[in-house]
């Protein structure tokens, strides 16, 4: 099986730029470091601006690295200048927990467990549906081909497997049940395995794969470039029935040269005006009021939505299915060659 993506993708995912949008955010007398997953970087070309529109954001410039999840919480831990990260998953932050660069009580040092925004796992496919899924078992049909990155590398890949392993086991009541189904997902129907949740979507976006699991956001991002986008890149978006909540935490680096720079942006990114950016870039607010006045922009219809909790914490998570002798990276493999 295929297990590299064509070299057109950048192997950085989201990249990085000091003018998002055209608006300069480097200037400053005062400057942070921020490292983050691919994915919520057009979340942050809308935050970042936003707050140096604010009193206390107004003389603090900004660089920006983005990319795979774990590759870039292991940059970190190996010593890239960093004052804030943002992951896709809670283990690339406790690795900078054990490497002494983030506080052990990150956790509570913000609202919703440092959790300032989420998704969704969602499935992307062409426009019209021309394969006919609507649903997990719909992806084992013969013949359709799955985009997902790589677990080695991408949070979101996680994420993207723990909704059909959760759905398929009851939570985890059954795992056999839920391995099995990731067992004839991978060897049956992923032919790619991109290094980022980003790097996927350009992965099929460039037409390879029938259908992309991905956070909702970027299905939602997708959606929205139907009108310049040639017939044949157009898509449509399935939110399952049974589906996954996701949760991309933010922490600051105690190493930082500005503490107080770094701890004023964190929390701005909880306040009501960031949250409606979040919604408005297609990540779910985590604020009860912005939840409810742009539930609108979420549509499906999610009859169970799972969450890291119902399968023990991502601790448990990690050793059973992710870690280095965990059952999903057995899978891959045997299966991926990964």
């Amino acid at each position: 099986m295929a297990a590299a993506l064509v070299g057109s993708v950048a192997a950085c995912g989201g990249g990085s730029t000091d003018k998002p949008g055209g608006v300069d955010i480097s200037s400053g007398s005062r400057h942070l470091n921020l490292v983050a997953y691919a994915t919520p970087k057009t979340g942050f070309d809308k935050l970042i601006p936003a707050f140096r529109k604010t009193e206390v954001g107004s003389d603090i410039g900004f660089s920006q690295s983005y990319g795979a999840s774990g590759d870039q919480s292991r940059k970190v831990a190996r010593g890239l200048p960093t004052d804030v990260v943002n992951f896709s998953v809670a283990p690339d932050v406790t690795r900078l927990v054990k490497a002494g660069l983030v506080d052990e009580d990150w956790e509570s040092q913000e609202p919703n467990k440092s959790v300032p925004f989420g998704s969704v796992v969602a499935l992307v496919v062409r426009q019209g549906n021309p394969k006919n899924v609507h649903s997990w078992d719909d992806l084992l049909k013969p013949g359709i081909e799955v985009v997902t990155p790589n677990p080695g590398s991408s949070g979101s890949a996680k994420w993207n497997l723990l909704a059909p392993y959760a759905a398929k086991s009851d939570g985890g009541k059954n795992p056999e049940a839920g391995l099995a189904y990731v067992t004839d997902l991978v060897r049956d129907h992923v032919k790619v395995l991109p290094k980022s949740g980003r790097e996927a979507t350009t992965a099929f976006e460039k037409g390879q794969g029938d259908v992309l699991i991905s956070y909702e956001n970027e299905a939602i991002m997708l959606k929205r470039k139907n009108g310049e986008a040639e017939p044949n890149e157009r898509v449509d978006y399935i939110v399952p029935s049974e589906t996954f909540r996701i949760d991309n935490p933010v922490a600051v680096v105690n190493t930082s040269d500005d503490i107080d720079a770094a701890r004023a942006f964190v929390k701005f990114l909880f306040t009501p005006d960031a949250q409606r950016l979040w919604a408005q870039a297609g990540f779910r607010p985590v604020d009860d009021g912005v939840k409810a006045e742009t539930a609108s922009l979420f549509p499906g219809d999610i009859s169970k939505l799972w969450t890291i909790k119902d399968l023990g914490g991502w601790k448990a998570v990690d050793k059973q299915l992710f870690g280095s002798e965990g059952e999903i990276t057995a899978i891959y493999k045997k299966e991926a060659g990964s």
